[in-house]
């Protein structure tokens, strides 16, 4: 497989852009090798700047549900463009993204429109503290609600990627308003609580955790959030930036069955633009300027050429079958990645739900961040290699979801399975029956 093109733009880029990327993960430094650059998308398929061909599990981390340059998000993108693409003004767009949302989600009865998923948590962790008239939050070990300083903590993905436990830059002070408690552990939960009760605002959560891999909620773990918050005055808040749209029309509030009072969404909302929101009750949304006293604002929020991508990716999301068809993909996907580990003699542990799958070279359970920072690195950057080097674009990172799509064809899940079955036996030779490294 050829690399000279993303090699050279690979140190291009690293004169210009730190560390060669605009996203740390980007730069393949937990799987090594180079970075591949992409020229274009279609369907599930992505083709580098080297002619070289993949199916695609990444999907820009998410949002693109459809796939790449589908057809309907395009025209859409186009009709809107010829009329310009940017005013700073409203647009009936932003209207009608905002009723198919609530439309979705019966707990906003507003939202407000951002341009990242990092933007929304920010926003409504500032909401929360404003209508609680309380200075902590609550968050989870593993669970990354973006950048900013009092979320960058205990996070997973990039961060845990990289091995940094936060970030330097963010101040102390900052810090010590954010109470951390391991993902799944509702007694930790309490326990907390029972200290800092009157000063929680909120409790701030992956109801489905997409950045440790993926890791799902244990019974009871979130309708213990939502009595805990019940009883203390603090606010629920669901940061579906990943599970919005993706994991069922009505996202993971609607397969659990818990209603929160605050909830972020991106990704999908965007159809592959920037864009993100974050809505709630009217009496909680009515706070935000310009009714109310809590400001937030945005120069491209609401941006109309986001505004019509994610229209039209919703309006293919409400056919009927969908979601089942995109479970399906993820079933049979999961499942031959299991049975092609079992073949090969390699522990693996495969969870899917929806559009999202993940696995964990460990035999299991995974059920926290501790239990995913078990899964065998080693084992995860050989397979990686040797499923990019077989045409499958995975994340490249073994704290990353993967994403399937309604592009995915059967025909390419044959192909996917089939590469695995040949990289689980080259990951094989590495690995004990446990999944841990030999030594050598």
């Amino acid at each position: 497989m050829k690399t000279d093109g993303s090699r050279h733009l690979f140190e291009r880029a690293r004169v210009r852009i730190p560390g060669g990327v605009n996203s740390p993960v980007r730069a393949f430094g937990s799987v090594g090798g180079v970075p591949r650059f992409i020229h274009r998308g279609a369907g599930c398929r992505i083709w580098d700047v080297d002619g070289n061909e993949y199916i695609d599990y990444v999907g820009s981390w998410g949002p693109l549900i459809l796939g790449h340059a589908d057809a309907a998000v395009l025209r859409s993108v186009a009709d809107v463009m010829a009329r310009g693409t940017s005013f700073g003004a409203p647009t009936e767009l932003e209207i009608e993204l905002a009723e198919a949302i609530c439309d979705a989600l019966p707990s906003l009865e507003r939202v407000r429109m951002v341009s990242s998923g990092t933007e929304a948590a920010m926003s409504a962790v500032r909401l929360a503290r404003a209508a609680t008239k309380r200075s902590h939050i609550l968050k989870f070990q593993g669970c990354y609600h973006g950048h900013a300083d009092g979320l960058l903590i205990g996070a997973g993905s990039g961060v845990a990627t990289l091995g940094i436990p936060g970030s330097p830059g963010v101040p102390p002070a900052f810090t010590e308003l954010t109470i951390q408690a391991p993902y799944n552990d509702l007694a930790a939960a309490s326990q907390a609580f029972d200290r800092w009760g009157d000063r929680i605002a909120c409790i701030i959560v992956e109801p489905v955790a997409g950045n440790m891999g993926l890791v799902l909620p244990r019974r009871g773990f979130l309708e213990g959030l939502r009595e805990l918050c019940d009883a203390s005055g603090a606010l629920l808040v669901f940061d579906e930036v990943i599970t919005g749209f993706r994991v069922a029309w009505d996202g993971a509030q609607g397969r659990t069955g818990v209603t929160p009072d605050l909830t972020c969404l991106g990704k999908i909302v965007g159809g592959g633009l920037p864009a993100a929101a974050y809505g709630g009750r009217a009496e909680l949304m009515d706070q935000l300027a310009p009714d109310g006293p809590v400001y937030q604002a945005g120069t491209l929020a609401g941006n109309p050429l986001a505004m019509a991508a994610g229209l039209a990716t919703l309006r293919a999301l409400r056919v009927p079958g969908v979601y089942d068809r995109l479970e399906a993909t993820s079933r049979r996907l999961a499942e031959g990645l299991k049975s092609a580990a079992r073949e090969a003699g390699v522990e693996l542990t495969v969870v899917f739900m929806g559009g999202l799958f993940g696995f964990f070279f460990h035999p299991g359970p995974v059920r926290s961040f501790e239990d995913a920072k078990k899964t065998d690195e080693n084992c995860f950057r050989r397979f990686f290699a040797a499923m990019l080097e077989r045409g499958i674009y995975l994340a490249p990172s073994p704290f990353e979801s993967g994403f399937s799509s309604l592009a995915h064809e059967p025909a390419d899940i044959d192909a996917t399975l089939e590469a695995a079955q040949c990289a689980m036996r080259e990951v094989s030779p590495g690995c004990s029956a446990a999944g841990r490294p030999q030594m050598r």
